[in-house]
């Protein structure tokens, strides 16, 4: 596929932050829609069966689980609009249950959805320029993106444009629609890593070279699941231009070696580790050589034309808006604790990023009804330009406050149940939806990051402990990221009951790595009280300002090990 299809022309002013569609992707959408009606009503009278059936939904990312239904949805990059958000409120009060759920990989998922009824979500997602094509099946998933991507106050550069491109490239590529196994692309435009770039099948971290044009480094081969491993580094200095030939010679090559026999052997990953590092790197690089580079060129030309579509936000002068902060923290205790966890540095002065926690004490992870998406969208009109995002750890954004306006918006989020200030802290739980709804878990996740939440909620002991990642999975497919928690939680089977196996030691930044198991599983309650006896022992341990992390790293396993079981 050549980059002559990426840019197209239209004369519709482009959403702030995001994307402009043009009538071509609406009538693709629609095109694609009315296909699938055809395809659900032929699986109701029953003229497709369900092994027939599989394939055309999961390309319009209808999963089904234990009790229903579940439609995935798109946000490319983790960006949406407040349009698009109420668009998401009203699938969640018309087609589900009153909620979704955000996921991860920067999706939000339906998990109600009647079969019957998908198609006019769908025509809802259309109306508002979104679509649910490829978030499930053996093709390229979602890109993710830095959630304070085109804001961060350390940014080098914003990933959003790439991050476009690379979905355009992606999305129902012929050559990759049917890969070994699915594949998962995330890309960074800070020296920060906030997309766990490190765990993905391609992480991309993009900076300026010396003539300001953009390098990428570019790592291949990382993963959780299984077989957790971190990916090497197999490009430092790719130029721009070569982007996009370069990602498709690591397909070509993934999809000429990629295993095909074994589910469990068939993600990049395994390939990496099979082939060595060295080797695939040799056979990319052939593969790259090889190619028509100048078809395939990304030329700058495209890059702007691709810019240009994203509308940029009119900042206002600070005006004085930094004082007023200052002054607002100075006198509110609770409002002042709220800001020192839960906002981003701008890079615009005077404005600051607000992280919107969907992890209140208790809740579920991720969840958010349609009533606060409704909200979400009305704040994002009201505080930051009508743009939200959506974090990988399962939070939502609002990109760009003014500082002066903050307390009245954080005043608002409280109100309406969305004014955690735990963001980084123990109870900011990662939880996939476990055994209540996927029917490949072992064990529920919610009920035990509830029980969780519950036992840490006391804010002041959360800013004792600080930064303390903790993550927890179903089973063994680690939706919920838990080997590069600082503490992770897998639910196994133990002779036909749920169990939990520790891991600690993980971490998903640039210091990635692998979160070591600590020892048998154990029931839930006996996990919760495990890992307060580990942060009771990291408390009583850790030297100065340290991390969790650091304090695991420098004691080491047998430490914690020690305090979990010798009570047992």
């Amino acid at each position: 596929m050549s980059t002559e299809t990426l840019v197209r022309q239209d004369s519709a002013a482009p959403p702030v932050g995001r994307y402009a569609y043009d009538q071509v992707d609406r009538d693709f959408l629609r095109d694609r829609i009315e296909q699938f009606r055809d395809q659900v009503s032929r699986r109701i009278s029953g003229a497709l069966t369900e092994d027939e059936f599989k394939p055309l939904r999961l390309m319009n990312g209808l999963y089904l689980q234990l009790h229903a239904y579940m439609l995935r949805v798109a946000v490319p990059y983790g960006t949406l609009d407040s349009r698009q958000m109420r668009a998401l409120a009203r699938i969640a009060r018309e087609f589900d249950r009153g909620y979704g759920h955000f996921t991860t990989r920067q999706n939000i998922q339906f998990n109600w959805i009647k079969l019957e009824d998908t198609p006019a979500a769908l025509e809802v997602l259309a109306e508002a320029d979104m679509h649910a094509i490829q978030t499930s099946g053996n093709c390229i998933r979602n890109v993710t993106s830095d959630e304070f991507a085109g804001a961060a106050a350390d940014e080098l550069l914003d990933p959003r444009i790439h991050a476009e491109i690379l979905r355009q490239w992606s999305t129902l590529h012929p050559e990759f629609t049917f890969l070994p196994r699915k594949f998962k692309i995330a890309i960074s435009g800070s020296p920060n890593d906030r997309v766990a770039a490190r765990f993905h099948d391609i992480g991309l971290i993009a900076r300026p070279g010396d003539n300001g044009a953009p390098l990428f480094e570019v790592f291949v081969g990382g993963g959780l699941g299984r077989t957790p491993i971190v990916g090497v580094s197999l490009r430092d200095d790719l130029p721009e231009e070569d982007l996009i030939a370069y990602l498709e010679a690591i397909l070509r090559v993934y999809n000429e070696y990629g295993r095909r026999d074994n589910i469990y052997k068939a993600r990049i990953k395994i390939l990496v580790q099979a082939l060595g590092p060295d080797v695939f790197r040799q056979k990319v690089e052939a593969e790259f050589a090889a190619m028509d580079r100048a078809r395939y060129r990304l030329h700058p030309s495209i890059v702007t034309a691709i810019s240009e579509r994203f509308g940029a936000p009119q900042f206002a002068p600070e005006d004085g808006a930094v004082a007023a902060l200052a002054a607002a923290r100075a006198t509110d205790r609770a409002f002042d604790g709220w800001v020192r966890t839960n906002t981003h540095s701008h890079r615009a002065p005077g404005y600051i990023s607000v992280v919107v926690s969907l992890k209140p004490a208790g809740g579920i992870p991720g969840d958010a009804t349609d009533a606060q998406l409704d909200l979400l969208a009305d704040l994002a009109d009201e505080f930051s330009f009508g743009e939200i995002r959506v974090t990988h750890l399962q939070n939502v954004v609002l990109g760009h406050v003014r500082q002066d306006r903050l307390q009245e918006l954080w005043r608002r989020l409280d109100a309406a149940g969305l004014g955690t200030a735990n963001i980084n802290f123990i109870s900011d739980i990662i939880a996939c939806p476990g055994l209540d709804y996927c029917a490949l878990a072992n064990a529920r996740s919610i009920p035990i990051s509830q029980k969780l939440s519950q036992r840490f909620a006391d804010i002041t002991l959360q800013r004792e402990i600080g930064e303390l990642r903790l993550n927890i999975s179903g089973c063994i497919n680690a939706c919920g990221h838990h080997h590069a928690a600082h503490i992770g939680i897998l639910g196994v089977d133990k002779r036909g009951e749920e169990a939990f196996q520790i891991t600690l030691g993980g971490s998903g930044e640039q210091d990635a790595s692998v979160g070591q198991i600590l020892g048998p599983a154990m029931t839930e309650d006996d996990t919760v009280d495990a890992v307060s006896r580990l942060v009771d022992l990291y408390l009583a341990r850790r030297e100065g300002s340290e991390r969790f992390l650091d304090t695991f790293r420098r004691l080491g396993t047998a430490a914690f090990k020690d305090v979990v079981y010798a009570a047992a």
